[in-house]
């Protein structure tokens, strides 16, 4: 049984912060475009971004701001325009859009994170921003979460959001966390945008420390189509209003927190490769037996991101090679001959061996599973292990659908 349990709120459920999301206007389709997540104290904020040399102006400002300063109030996410790609008038727009909410919520604009999404070369709608601003910060609440989540979406299908309780003595812990993501997913550091709240008090350096770990064990584990964004942005922050005592270095506490923030991150990360574009299911990939973890999580992504692999899975049929195939090109070295792997309950192959199973029992499975996945109750599992060593991964994708090349061939025409 594990340390924490599910609760209702989502980004808002630790205590001290607030949230909403609005209809700005930065939308052809007039969907919700514009959110805010604010502390009532500042907050101790840690981020990860994408390292990809086309980046957006938002990310470019959040590195600057948090090098400068390791707490914020707010963040500002709009959805849209991903601000991407253009030069000094986007970098004026961010510019422009934290000074704009500063003014509202009467902060200093370095306490503001940007955070944009949407079609990259395409500048903010300033106008409609600025003007949307009065109705966004009048909005915010502590029931504001479920708006902010849908504020962020792009592609995506459905809301992700999650909230975990834990105890610390006699008090409660929390962390929240809201993401958006389903296509351009292969993040090199996160994912598209994923925000996370936590009302626990935690040292700068701890909790930067903390999110990059969790981010490389969850975020950095997902793949939909092998493209990484201009935009990836994980922020989190950390308030302290839950007045436990302050986390300043390693120890039980300290990694109590943290495997319930990469918890948070786990399940925002799954929610994405399962809203995958074009997607029928979710598929995990477990390794086992590498000599480092780092290497197992190699194995791992390699597995779950081959596109072969991924329209076997489409078409439900169980051809182990495929597997067998992207373990051996993904960089670790291990004798084939311990190879192993399982497609759910079926072995395919043992000491690198194919072994005899029912194909039509394994293709029924495939079926079932990618109907069960779609409802969120299961995933399609697949197991290999490559050695006797400790290290050991996981990796989460989906399959490769007819539609998701319709999506993408279309995506601005």
């Amino acid at each position: 049984m594990s340390e924490w349990q599910k609760i209702d709120g989502g980004i808002t459920a630790p205590k001290g912060y607030k949230a909403s999301g609005i209809t700005a206007g930065l939308k052809p389709s007039g969907a919700p475009d514009l959110a805010l997540i604010i502390s009532d104290v500042e907050a101790i904020a840690a981020g990860v971004f994408t390292t990809s040399q086309v980046r957006a102006a938002c990310v470019d400002y959040c590195r600057q701001k948090l090098e400068a300063k390791p707490s914020v109030r707010a963040i500002l996410c709009n959805s849209g325009q991903a601000n991407a790609g253009t030069g000094q008038q986007g970098w004026e727009d961010a510019q422009d859009s934290a000074k704009a909410l500063a003014a509202a919520l009467n902060i200093d604009p370095d306490s503001i994170l940007l955070a944009s999404t949407g079609v990259i070369g395409k500048r903010i709608k300033m106008e409609e921003l600025i003007a949307a601003i009065p109705q966004l910060v009048s909005e915010v609440s502590e029931n504001g979460g479920t708006a902010a989540a849908g504020a962020i979406m792009t592609t995506d299908l459905v809301m992700k959001s999650i909230a975990l309780e834990t105890q610390f003595g006699d008090r409660p812990v929390r962390i929240g966390g809201i993401a958006k993501g389903s296509g351009m997913i292969h993040p090199n550091m996160a994912t598209m945008l994923a925000f996370v709240t936590c009302d626990a008090a935690v040292s700068p350096p701890l909790w930067q420390e903390m999110l990059t770990r969790a981010a490389n064990r969850s975020f950095n584990q997902i793949t939909v189509d092998g493209d990484t964004s201009t935009n990836d942005t994980l922020i989190a922050l950390a308030n302290g209003q839950s007045r436990t005592p302050a986390i300043t270095g390693p120890g039980p506490d300290a990694d109590k927190l943290e495997a319930m923030l990469t918890a948070v991150c786990e399940h925002l990360a799954k929610a994405i490769a399962r809203d995958g574009e074009g997607a029928t299911c979710l598929i995990e990939v477990q390794v086992t037996g590498a000599p480092t973890e780092a290497a197992a999580a190699m194995v791992a992504k390699t597995i779950v991101g081959s596109s072969l692999l991924k329209a076997a899975i489409f078409g439900c049929d169980p051809n182990w090679g495929r597997i067998a195939a992207a373990a051996g090109r993904a960089g670790v070295r291990f004798d084939q001959d311990k190879l192993e792997i399982s497609l759910g309950e079926f072995q395919l192959m043992k000491n690198g061996q194919p072994l005899a199973f029912d194909a039509a029992a394994a293709s029924n499975y495939l079926k079932l599973a990618k109907t069960a996945a779609y409802l969120q109750e299961d995933t399609v599992l697949i197991k290999v292990k490559i050695g006797d060593e400790p290290g050991s991964s996981k990796a989460w994708g989906c399959d490769l659908s007819y539609d998701y090349v319709k999506i993408n061939a279309e995506y601005t025409t």
